[in-house]
């Protein structure tokens, strides 16, 4: 039986570009791989003439002499196609490696065993804090549940006494090798998952893990300019690693509550202070409070209308790392009275007398202007 084009069978051109062939034998290796078509020989025979195409069609110097002479150019006389050896397989071996995660295939390199030792796991706590600690900073005391090293067995995970063995399914190399027609494959061992180690008695304390959970008790420092989603490192204070592991990390989350007086954007805060219509009119000196000063003054010019917002610098938040501070911006708001004394009524009257007989005033002189232009 005739062999079919090597370009027809990867479904690309002549002309095809390296990147080209190779996904397009990626493709079919993921179609027609005998692992997810098991007993199939149709499909297996496919996998294999891909395979082919792909090992002559990868390498430059293959290609070439295929393009000039055909299959007879690259037959087992001329450095033969479709021998495991020949130039550019390793290709083969890495792609399918990419997509099945195979440590070993066609027996091409040998597997590795995985390291025993795995680092622990970060963990993450939720810290809510005030916008008064967040602006001074703050010491909080936290209190961890997590995963320790075993104390009994020094995180062995073995009984006192005795000790991890090499695994008797894959003889200590934590991989496992199946023969599938003509290739084999090694895979992780599902004994030991891959450490090439078993444990046969256990510690009593930890069940055999190395690892127990205790609740920490620890200080966490906040500083100062901290917001709502920044997240404090605490380096080594994690879960406990297995067999040896590193430990992992603690990562504080901060949440700043919403305050009742103060606003915040960044480093500037914002807030609202009534003012009377005699302060407004007449001009005067205000105290506001601040989130860390304490209080200011604040000079109320003549004439300041509701809703105008007045600047005092440097009396914000402020920045991390101590780079300065935010400012804070008040806005005054124009209260008006829903009780009188009879003094302040007689006042207010004599007011809107004056005001009425400077309104009638101005809609005369405006009646005189319009007359003569």
């Amino acid at each position: 039986m005739s062999k079919r084009d090597y370009y027809e069978v990867l479904a690309v051109s002549r002309t095809a570009t390296d990147q080209e062939i190779k996904s397009a034998y990626r493709r079919l290796a993921v179609q027609f791989h005998p692992d997810k078509n098991p007993n199939d020989a149709g499909a297996e025979e496919k996998f294999k003439e891909a395979a082919e195409a792909y090992s002559v069609l990868s390498n430059p110097e293959q290609r070439k002499r295929y393009d000039r002479f055909g299959h007879a150019g690259v037959s087992s006389g001329a450095a033969g196609a479709g021998s495991w050896g020949a130039p550019g397989f390793g290709g083969i071996e890495d792609i399918l490696g990419d997509l099945f995660g195979f440590g070993d295939v066609f027996g091409g390199r040998g597997g590795q065993r995985r390291s025993s030792a795995q680092r622990g796991a970060d963990l993450r706590y939720d810290l809510e804090i005030t916008l008064e600690e967040a602006a001074n900073g703050m010491t909080a005391q936290l209190r961890i549940p997590r995963l320790e090293s075993c104390d009994t067995c020094k995180g062995s995970g073995a009984a006192a006494g005795s000790h991890a063995e090499n695994c008797t399914t894959c003889a200590g190399t934590g991989q496992v090798r199946y023969q599938q027609g003509f290739f084999s494959v090694a895979r992780t061992c599902h004994v030991c998952r891959g450490t090439g180690k078993v444990i046969k008695n256990p510690c009593p304390d930890c069940n055999g893990t190395g690892r127990v959970e205790r609740e920490k008790q620890m200080e966490v420092k906040v500083p100062a300019g901290v917001e709502t989603g920044s997240r404090l490192r605490v380096t080594g204070e994690g879960e406990a690693g297995a067999q040896g592991g590193a430990t992992g990390d603690l990562y504080v989350v901060i949440h700043v509550a919403e305050h009742d007086q103060f606003e915040r954007q960044g480093s500037n805060l914002y807030e609202a202070i009534p003012i009377t219509f005699a302060q407004a009119a007449l001009g005067a000196d205000v105290m506001v409070n601040t989130l860390i000063d304490g209080e200011e003054k604040l000079k109320i010019p003549m004439g300041t209308q509701t809703g105008t917002v007045f600047r005092l610098r440097g009396k914000g938040m402020p920045a991390l790392g101590g780079r300065g501070r935010g400012d804070l911006f008040v806005s005054v708001t124009l209260i008006t009275p829903t009780t009188l004394t009879r003094e302040q009524r007689r006042l207010l009257e004599q007011l809107a007398e004056v005001e009425n007989k400077d309104l009638e005033s101005k809609g005369l002189v405006d009646k005189v202007r319009d007359i003569f232009g």
